[in-house]
C-alpha cells in the first residue's frame, strides 16, 4: 500500500512532491536581515532530507517600523531578493519547494531594535510579550503599510520564491480584524466589515503585484481560542471573507493567540502537553473550505503526520521541530528507514533559543545551524581506529555513535548499569519524560552500528588501557556540588538527591537554587507535586534564571498551583540545627538585611563539578597530553596536536567532565571532536 505522506499534492500550478512541509519559523540565522549562507544552507538541508516545500522566515518583515524582534529577515529590502534567489536555487536543486511568510509585526515587537521607530497596531493595545506601547495606526501609516506588503511580496516573486504566506495570528494584518486588538471607532473598526478593511486591503494589493497564478496563502488563527476573540464560527467566517474573489490558495491553521509565553505554549506545546492538540480542528477547517489546508502542532511522529493525511485532516502536514532535530525523516521514510529517525523530544530548546541566545538550536543535534561545518550525514573516516569513550550520558553516546558512523572500532564503557547519565535525572520528572528519546535513540544506534557497550564497569586507568585504545575520549560527566554557605553544608542535600529518588521531599522545605538552570526547577516542581510546603529561594533578579520563557511555563504553572513561594534577590547564608528541623539564614547582595526560616528540608543547587579524575590519570600517558587545539576544533579540522613521544593515545574529555553546561553543549563537543577522528 503506498504510503500517504508520500503521495504528490498539487497546490495551485506547484506540484509539490509529497505531503510534508516545513511550516514557518525564524531560526534567527539572519545577518544583516539577508538570509545569508547559514540560513539557506539550513532550509537546503531539509530539502536534500526529501521535504515537499520548506517555508522560510518567521516572519519576514515587511516595513522598517516591524522591527525584527527574533533576527526576522528584512523583506522590505531590495537587498534581500539575491539572497532569496540564491535561498531558492539551493532548495529547487534538491526537488523542494520554497515559499517565504511574511508580515508586519505590529504590536509584537519592540521599539528599541534597528531603527528606533514607534511600534505602531491598529490600537494602542500593548502585548504582554513583547511590552511595547504601540502608537495607534494613522491612515498614512496603513497606506504605507499596505503598500509595503505588495512591495515585499513582489521582491519574493522577483527572488524565486514559489508563493508566500501572510501571516495572521498576533501580528499587524489580524489585528486589525480581531477584537483583542482592534478598538477603533473609525471606518477601521466596529463591524467586521469594518475589522476586515485592512486585511482586504493588503491581500488585493499583493494580488495586484503578483499576479492571479502567484501561490498567496495565510497562517491564519481560525480560532483564537480565548475570551473576547475570534471563536470558531467567526474565524470561518473571516477565512470566507478574506478568501473573496479568490485571493488566497491555501490557509495553514493555527488555533490560540501568541500574546504571552502561556498563550504561546498553547499553540506550540512543549513536551509534557499533549500531541497534535489541534489536528482535529485543522480537519474540522478542512471540511468547512474549498482552500487547501495546512497544519503543524507538535507533530513530532511519523505516525501522527501519516494519520493526518490518511484521515483527511490536511492536506499537507508540517514537521517543523521535527525537522529541527532531524533534516532527513521523509528520505528516512522513502528508504525503510523510519527506526533510524532522530525524534524531537519537545525540549523547545530552539524556540527558547532564539530569544535566550539569538538562534534556534536543537538540544541534541548539534548540526543543525550549523550545516557549513557539522555533517548531518558522518562520513567514514580514511583510517580504522580504536576509540574507548568512558561515560554514557549524552556526551559520550555522542561520541561512541559518531565514532561508530566512522567505522572505528568503539568501546563505551559506563559505570551504571544504564546509559543516560544526569537525563536519567530529568526524566524523574514525569512531565520531562519525552527527554529519554535523546538517550533511546543513540542507544539504538549504537547497537546498529555495532558499538560495543560495557556496564557495570567504573574504569580505572587499567580498564582503559588494557583495550589498546588509539583514542580515549571521557565523558564521565560531573558531580553535584553545593553553594559556598558560612555554615550548615552538611545539612543540605542536592537536587540530585530529589530527583534520583535517594532523598523524598520534607514537609516543609527551602530550595535555594544558586544556578538557575533547569535541575533546580525540576526538583521543584518534583517537590511542591509531592504536597510539600515549598520556598524557592534565589539570589538572581528572575526565576530560572537560565530557563527560557516556553520551558518557564510549565514550572509556574505547578508553582502557582501548590501556593509554592519564591524569593527574588536572596542568598542562603547558612543552615542550622535547631530541635529536629533546620534554621536557615537568608540574606542579600543588595543590603545587610537578614531573615531566617524555619523548615524541615534544605535543597540546593550550585550546578556540578567536572568527574574527571580518570582523565588527569591518563594524561601523562596520552600523546597530546589532554591538550586540544582550539582553532582546529573550531575551524573543523583534525587534532593533530602530539607534544608527548612516548604517548600511545590521543586523549580527550568533553561534556560536564571538562565543566557544568548543558546537554546540546555536551553533544556538540562529541560531534566536532569526533567527525575528524
Amino acid at each position: 500500500m503506498a504510503d500517504p505522506l508520500l503521495e504528490p499534492f498539487q497546490l495551485g500550478h506547484l506540484t509539490l512532491r509529497n505531503r510534508v512541509f516545513i511550516s514557518a519559523h525564524e531560526p534567527a540565522y539572519s545577518e544583516d536581515g539577508m538570509p545569508k549562507d547559514r540560513y539557506r544552507l539550513y532550509h537546503e538541508e531539509r530539502a536534500r532530507g526529501g521535504v515537499a516545500l520548506t517555508m522560510t522566515a518567521g516572519s519576514a518583515v515587511v516595513a522598517e517600523d516591524s522591527p525584527p524582534a527574533f533576527g526576522n529577515l528584512h523583506a522590505y529590502d531590495d537587498a534581500i531578493v539575491p539572497w532569496i534567489q540564491r535561498l531558492t536555487d539551493g532548495v529547487h536543486e534538491h526537488g523542494a519547494a520554497a515559499m517565504i511568510q511574511l508580515t508586519h509585526l505590529g504590536r509584537r515587537s519592540g521599539w528599541s531594535h534597528d531603527d528606533w521607530l514607534p511600534v505602531v497596531a491598529p490600537s494602542p493595545l500593548r502585548e504582554p510579550a513583547h511590552r511595547a506601547h504601540p502608537k495607534e495606526a494613522e491612515d498614512w501609516d496603513i497606506e504605507r503599510i499596505v503598500g509595503r506588503y505588495a512591495d515585499a511580496a513582489e521582491r519574493m516573486k522577483a527572488g524565486g520564491m514559489d508563493g508566500i504566506e501572510i501571516q495572521s495570528y498576533g501580528h499587524f494584518f489580524d489585528q486589525f480584524y480581531t477584537p483583542l486588538g482592534n478598538r477603533r471607532t473609525d471606518d477601521f473598526g466596529g463591524s467586521l466589515e469594518n475589522r476586515l478593511r485592512v486585511p482586504l486591503m493588503i491581500l488585493r494589493a499583493i494580488r495586484q503585484r503578483v499576479g492571479p497564478d502567484y501561490i498567496v496563502g495565510l497562517r491564519m488563527a481560525v480560532d483564537e481560542a480565548t475570551p473576547g476573540g475570534i471563536d470558531a464560527e467567526a474565524g470561518l467566517e473571516v477565512l470566507r471573507l478574506l478568501n473573496g474573489d479568490g485571493l488566497l490558495d491555501f490557509v495553514n491553521v493555527i488555533r490560540g493567540v501568541i500574546g504571552s509565553d502561556v498563550e504561546l505554549s498553547e499553540v506550540i506545546p512543549i513536551h509534557g502537553m499533549p500531541a497534535a492538540p489541534h489536528l482535529d480542528f485543522a480537519g474540522r477547517v478542512r471540511s468547512e473550505t474549498d482552500l487547501a489546508v495546512l497544519h503543524g502542532a507538535k507533530i513530532d511522529e511519523v505516525s501522527t503526520a501519516r494519520h493526518a493525511i490518511s484521515e483527511g485532516l490536511v492536506d499537507l502536514v508540517s514537521m517543523a521541530r521535527a525537522h529541527i532535530a532531524d533534516p532527513h525523516i521523509v528520505a528516512k521514510i522513502i528508504e525503510a528507514r523510519e527506526e533510524q529517525i532522530r525524534p524531537c523530544v519537545g525540549a523547545t530548546y530552539c524556540l527558547d533559543g532564539i530569544y535566550h541566545a539569538g538562534e534556534a538550536l536543537c538540544v541534541h543535534n548539534a548540526a543543525t545551524g550549523r550545516e557549513a561545518t557539522m555533517p548531518h550525514v558522518i562520513p567514514p573516516a580514511p583510517t580504522t581506529r580504536r576509540v574507548v569513550v568512558v561515560g554514557a550520558g549524552p556526551a559520550g553516546l555522542e561520541a561512541a555513535r559518531v565514532a561508530g558512523e566512522r567505522g572505528h572500532t568503539v568501546i563505551l564503557l559506563e559505570a551504571m548499569p544504564w546509559a543516560g547519565g544526569q537525563v536519567m535525572l530529568a526524566v524523574r520528572n514525569p512531565r520531562r519524560r519525552d527527554l529519554g528519546g535523546i538517550i533511546d535513540w543513540r542507544v539504538a544506534e549504537l547497537k546498529r552500528l555495532g558499538v560495543e557497550v560495557r556496564y557495570d564497569i567504573l574504569a580505572e586507568p587499567e580498564d582503559v588501557l588494557a583495550l589498546e585504545p588509539d583514542v580515549v575520549i571521557v565523558a564521565t560527566g560531573g558531580l553535584p556540588q553545593l553553594p559556598e554557605m558560612e555554615a550548615g553544608a552538611e545539612h543540605v542535600v542536592t537536587v540530585w538527591d530529589i530527583l534520583g529518588g535517594e532523598v523524598r521531599p520534607g514537609d516543609s522545605v527551602l530550595l535555594y537554587d544558586d544556578d538557575g538552570t533547569h535541575s533546580a526547577m525540576s526538583a521543584a516542581e518534583v517537590i511542591a507535586r509531592s504536597g510539600a510546603e515549598l520556598e524557592i529561594v534565589t539570589p538572581e533578579r528572575t526565576l530560572g534564571v537560565e530557563v527560557g520563557g516556553m520551558n518557564h511555563v510549565p514550572y509556574a504553572r505547578a508553582f502557582n498551583e501548590t501556593d509554592t513561594k519564591v524569593t527574588l534577590n536572596q542568598r542562603v547564608i547558612a543552615v542550622h540545627a535547631d530541635g529536629g528541623r533546620l534554621r536557615v539564614e537568608v540574606g542579600s547582595d543588595h543590603s545587610g538585611h537578614t531573615t531566617t526560616r524555619t523548615v524541615d528540608q534544605v535543597v540546593a543547587d550550585h550546578g556540578t563539578r567536572p568527574n574527571a579524575d580518570l582523565y588527569f590519570d591518563l594524561k601523562a600517558g596520552s600523546s597530546n597530553l589532554g591538550e586540544v587545539d582550539y582553532d582546529a576544533l573550531i575551524n573543523g579540522s583534525p587534532q593533530e596536536i602530539a607534544n608527548n613521544p612516548d604517548g600511545t593515545y590521543q586523549l580527550f574529555r568533553i561534556g560536564d567532565a571538562v565543566a557544568g553546561r548543558d546537554i546540546h553543549a555536551a553533544i556538540y563537543d562529541a560531534l566536532r571532536l569526533m567527525k575528524d577522528v
